[in-house]
């Protein structure tokens, strides 16, 4: 085979650019489906709904056999609007796992030992690139701020508020500034255009900043505050039925829990998908892994859980850069206030996944800003000597894409203004191009390690041994050869869907079981060879392994010649079958 005919090389001819560029919803959809086209053995697009403004959204899954029940994960992105280099990250896991399964001696980057890549090749890989098609594409087309969705099911909306719209006719909506003695921003002398906050020092001319748009029920006089939401009613990873409250306690909150399609779209089919052990809920920026709870300290937590999380932890900081973080501890916005109705929280809590979230790009870090305690404080602690380092690199490593020269135009009712400023789209909201790639690559070598967690039910041994005339003993020793329990998370180990193992016993051809009542049994859970980093079991006073919790042994008296299948699993981890000859049979 000529190497250009090779499947890797097919599959690289596939390639939309996603690794070095931001896609549209049509090349995204383009991207999917060539692939699904060109590897139907194992890949399937399939949609699960579709939005208000008539975009379907994608789930791509990647396995032979993609309607064989088995341990699973989940990764989606673009959950937020403005962050895009989320949907490249996913895309890029997704190829990878393609090329995983047509060659897994040659995937570059991913790092994975021999041994490790044989495990992932038996996970199946459910990938949603984007979660807010509608969003993504206001935010590609127009530059403009949106947080999630660009609609507003607001009844009330009779209040003065601001409505992104360009101005000057360049095709953007980024930021209008406005000369006022009370204004809060200066101009800084080092960056002439570069907008930081003002200080008592700062001599004149100071500005006022707002979104470039007009102002709905503009009375003449009172120029409302500007409001992340002010347009767009929804923040979606405020929207998950998981201890969601609504308006005011919780901004961006919706109608219900549930209330946003998209949401809803993703709710119905991984409540449909038990067999989801890990999640990756992909956004920007920071340079950050945030884990559960956001809602408790860790002292509160399963002890074996946390031990899990630090494992995850300590490989995210050795083959990203960034660390993880505590979502209570470290990532609460407003110390006491937890975030309500968020994603990686509903996966964690009442899906039982090892869930968590990837603020990609370590912005703050690339400008040299030292880690505050908390690590949300970076947001809210951008000094002006980090605004001029953003301006020097910006223009230093990133083309000048974030700031914008200001021009002036006659706004139709607050008279002389500037337009231009800052684009969020490249550089700050999103990695720069030309940083893209090595960030795809890391993320999609820390989240196949990730996948290499997953339980693996085996049947390790099965015995025929004939007890008397025409009567045989049938044993079977079933384990758990991966790192998770079957239950996967500690504390999800009682949800509903988080069945422990079963066993069935199916006698044919003239064999049958002796005891009545014995071919439908219980198993239980076997609990994973995994520990963490910091279980008691591992400690340097008294390391010992769980002993036989890894496995069962199972028998039945079975009577007359025949065949009998055993199978064994649940609708989490799947089934597994052996088929033995019982007297002689088979």
């Amino acid at each position: 085979m000529r190497n250009e005919d090779s499947p890797r090389a097919r599959l690289a001819a596939l390639s939309t650019g996603f690794r070095r560029d931001y896609l549209d919803h049509a090349a995204l959809t383009a991207q999917l489906r060539a692939w699904a086209d060109t590897f139907p053995e194992i890949v399937r697009l399939r949609s699960i709904g579709t939005t208000p403004e008539g975009r379907e959204l994608w789930v791509i899954t990647i396995g032979p056999e993609p309607d064989r029940v088995r341990p699973g994960v989940w990764i989606d992105a673009n959950m937020h609007a403005s962050e895009l280099s989320g949907s490249s990250v996913a895309l890029a896991i997704a190829e990878d796992v393609i090329a995983l399964h047509l060659d897994d001696e040659t995937v570059s980057g991913v790092g994975l030992p021999r041994h490790l890549r044989r495990i992932v090749k038996d996970v199946l890989f459910h990938v949603m690139p984007r979660v807010s098609p509608d969003g993504a594409e206001a935010v590609l087309t127009t530059g403009r701020y949106v947080r999630s969705v660009p609609r507003d099911s607001r009844l009330n909306r009779a209040h003065p508020r601001w409505i992104p719209e360009d101005i000057d006719g360049d095709g953007l909506a980024l930021y209008m500034r406005k000369e006022d003695p009370a204004g809060d921003f200066v101009e800084v002398a080092e960056h002439p255009g570069l907008l930081v906050p003002r200080t008592i020092d700062d001599p004149p001319p100071y500005f006022k900043l707002f979104p470039e748009g007009r102002i709905e029920h503009f009375d003449g006089v009172t120029v409302p505050a500007p409001d992340f939401l002010s347009d767009t009613d929804v923040d979606l990873n405020r929207n998950f039925p998981f201890r969601w409250a609504a308006e005011p306690q919780q901004r961006g909150a919706g109608a219900f829990p549930t209330s946003e399609p998209e949401v809803r779209a993703m709710v119905e089919h991984a409540t449909r998908t038990p067999s989801l052990y890990a999640w990756l809920n992909l956004h920007t920026f920071g340079g950050v892994f945030i884990r559960p709870p956001g809602d408790v300290p860790d002292d509160r937590m399963s002890s074996y859980d946390l031990a899990v999380y630090r494992q995850v932890g300590q490989w995210a900081e050795e083959l990203t850069g960034y660390p993880m973080v505590s979502g209570h501890e470290e990532f609460l916005y407003e110390p006491g206030k937890p975030l309500y109705g968020a994603l990686s929280e509903w996966a964690y809590e009442q899906r039982g996944a090892l869930s968590y979230v990837c603020e990609l790009w370590d912005l703050m870090a690339r400008l040299g800003m030292p880690r505050p305690k908390k690590f949300v404080d970076y947001y809210t602690r951008f000094r002006r000597e980090d605004w001029v380092a953003l301006a020097r690199w910006d223009a230093d490593h990133n083309r000048g894409r974030i700031f914008r020269p200001w021009k002036r135009v006659r706004h139709p009712q607050l008279g002389d203004v500037e337009v231009g400023g800052i684009d969020r789209r490249v550089g700050l909201s999103n990695p720069s191009y030309e940083e893209l790639p090595a960030i795809c690559e890391k993320q999609s070598a820390l989240m196949l390690r990730v996948a290499s967690l997953v339980p693996r039910v085996v049947v390790s041994r099965v015995e025929v041994a004939p007890l008397r005339e025409d009567v045989t003993e049938l044993t079977v020793v079933v384990e758990n050869h991966g790192y998770l329990p079957t239950y996967g998370m500690q504390h999800a180990k009682d949800l509903p869907h988080n069945e422990a193992l079963w066993a069935d016993v199916i006698c044919d051809g003239g064999c049958v079981l002796e005891e009545r009542g014995t071919s439908h049994r219980s198993v239980g859970h076997l609990e994973g060879w995994g520990r963490g980093i910091g279980d008691a079991g591992h400690s340097i006073f008294f390391p010992a392994s769980q002993g036989s919790a890894t496995s069962r042994t199972l028998c039945w008296v079975v009577r007359g010649r025949g065949t009998a299948t055993v199978r064994i699993g649940s609708c989490r981890t799947g089934h597994v079958e052996r088929r033995v000859g019982i007297g002689g049979g088979l």
